[in-house]
This record gives structure tokens, sequence and C-alpha cells, in this order.
């Protein structure tokens, strides 16, 4: 085997077992409404010490909506804070093929809700649910990336 036949077949191999192209929420997404079924914001998720947080970083509004509202229904720190730049999902970890334990926080009621994620798609969408108690009682969306 010459030089560049090794090196193709270790690149084949690296990406058919999944080195370089891993599912992962990690990165820029798109989360639509569930309802509407419009854009509502765009959320870049980050990963920190095994832990997964996501923060608001571009809301779509309509031109005669308050361009930078804040979280009026929210409690504790982020009480009147802007909605941009706020951290709605955290405390996620790694469980199989999904991220579980962690919270979500819907600013347009300001209530916290229990939270798991799933990548779909070819790492195209992400499945996000938020509820109370068990899965079975809350609410899903479909994320779509762009980064």
């Amino acid at each position: 085997m010459n030089k560049k036949t090794g090196i193709a077949a270790l690149l084949l191999l690296c990406i058919s077992s999944g080195a370089f192209a891993q599912d992962t929420p990690i990165g820029l997404w798109k989360n639509i409404d569930d309802k509407s079924g419009k854009p509502k914001a765009l959320i870049r998720i980050v990963e920190n010490s095994g832990e997964l947080t996501g923060k608001i970083e571009k809301l779509f509004l309509e031109p005669e909506e308050e361009q930078n509202p804040k979280c009026d229904k929210c409690d504790g720190v982020n009480k009147n804070q802007p909605i941009i730049g706020m951290t709605i999902l955290f405390g996620l970890k790694k469980d199989g093929d999904e991220y579980n334990g962690g919270r979500i926080l819907d600013p347009a009621n300001g209530k916290l809700y229990r939270s798991k994620l799933s990548v779909t798609d070819n790492n195209k969408k992400l499945n996000v649910r938020g509820y109370i108690g068990t899965p079975l009682f809350g609410r899903s969306q479909v994320w779509v990336r762009e980064q």
C-alpha cells in the first residue's frame, strides 16, 4: 500500500467510525414556535465540563414589537433582564442518545421546566422537550441547525 492509499484508507475509516461527524447539539439553532410554525429565536448551545447551556443570541420580532424585550415574567436573577443574551437552557448532560437532567426557561411566561433533547435528521434538527414532572406532561419544539 502506498502512502496516498494509506492516508485515504485512514480518512475513510475515521469518517465511517464517526470520528469527524458526530451528532451533537453544540452550535447555533433556530427555534420554531410549535403553535405558529414561525421562527422565534437563535439559540447558541455550548458545552462546559460535560454540561450543555443555551443562550438566546437573536429574537425574530415584528417591527411593531419591542426590539429589546425584558423578561418581566421571570423570577430571580432573570427578572426584568434582557431576553437577548439570556441563558434559557442549562444542566443538560449526555445520556445515551439524549441529553437529560436539564432545565429550560420560557421567557414568554417566565416558567422553568425540566428539559431533555435529542439530535435528529443527520444533526440538522434538535427535538427539545420541556415538561413538568414527567416528559409525558410537556411540550416539544423542533429546532433547526443554523451552524
